[in-house]
């Protein structure tokens, strides 16, 4: 039974309150779809306990690197945490050999769609080697499709205001050390070690090898996807879904 409390916090948890009306929050409505990766991470440790303490104290690192970042790309220059600090640095290795202006309006903004009712939270709006999109700050060890359903939410409120809006990147900001020996890598985000076989292969066995790592490095990856109109039309069948889900509850705070 949802009483007035349980409402409260699951709008809360799932929207925003804008001009006194209720929108899902884009992330909310993604959770909905399956995340396999995600699945055999949990099955891989010893415990959902052990695994929800290395989520959040991965969380707490990825957030500390968003605001750093942030921060300097708009001309700060705020204190950086040792344990994230080569993550940074080479942030800022990046920007030197990049021409990226971003606009500090822009930075940390919500949009809202008042068409297909959703809102969120972009990172940044950059003019990047005089191309002008959307950038989404990751701090995970790759670049996943899904992250392109979270930056086509974005897009048609943006063109609203844009209309020389040309694109969209994911920015990932990570970092991870080398093994002097057989070149595989180690990261340790959140406390958890994961080594990885070198790439290309160089014919020794990483599994096998007496490691010897180097120092901590810091691992930049701009990748650029400029096609939103499919992702988009995915993120409305997630939204679609997750209104399903809920329906209910989506029913009882007026949303439905």
């Amino acid at each position: 039974m949802w009483n007035n409390l349980s409402l409260s916090k699951f709008k809360s948890a799932n929207g925003y309150e804008i001009n006194g009306i209720w929108f899902p929050r884009v992330t909310s409505v993604l959770n909905i779809k399956a995340k396999p990766a995600l699945y055999r991470y949990y099955a891989e440790l010893d415990s959902y306990q052990q695994a929800e303490s290395i989520m959040s104290k991965s969380a707490d690192e990825g957030t500390r690197v968003h605001e750093a970042v942030e921060a300097i790309m708009v001309g700060d220059s705020p204190a950086i945490d040792e344990d994230i600090k080569p993550s940074v640095d080479a942030f800022r290795k990046f920007l030197e050999t990049r021409n990226i202006q971003v606009d500090a309006d822009w930075v940390e903004r919500r949009v809202v769609n008042h068409n297909d009712r959703y809102a969120g939270t972009l990172d940044a709006m950059a003019l990047i080697d005089g191309k002008f999109g959307v950038v989404d700050i990751k701090t995970s060890q790759g670049i996943y499709r899904d992250y392109n359903l979270q930056t086509a939410a974005y897009y048609p409120p943006l063109l609203e205001q844009f209309r020389n809006l040309q694109t969209r990147w994911i920015l990932r900001i990570d970092q991870d050390q080398k093994c002097m020996i057989c070149g595989a890598s180690r990261r340790t985000k959140g406390g958890r070690e994961k080594i990885r076989a070198p790439y290309p292969n160089n014919g020794i066995n990483h599994k096998i090898c007496n490691h010897e790592w180097g120092e901590m490095e810091g691992v930049i990856q701009l990748k650029e996807f400029p096609y939103w109109q499919d992702d988009y039309q995915a993120f409305l069948g997630a939204k679609k879904l997750w209104e399903w889900e809920y329906s209910p509850t989506l029913k009882k705070i007026g949303y439905l």
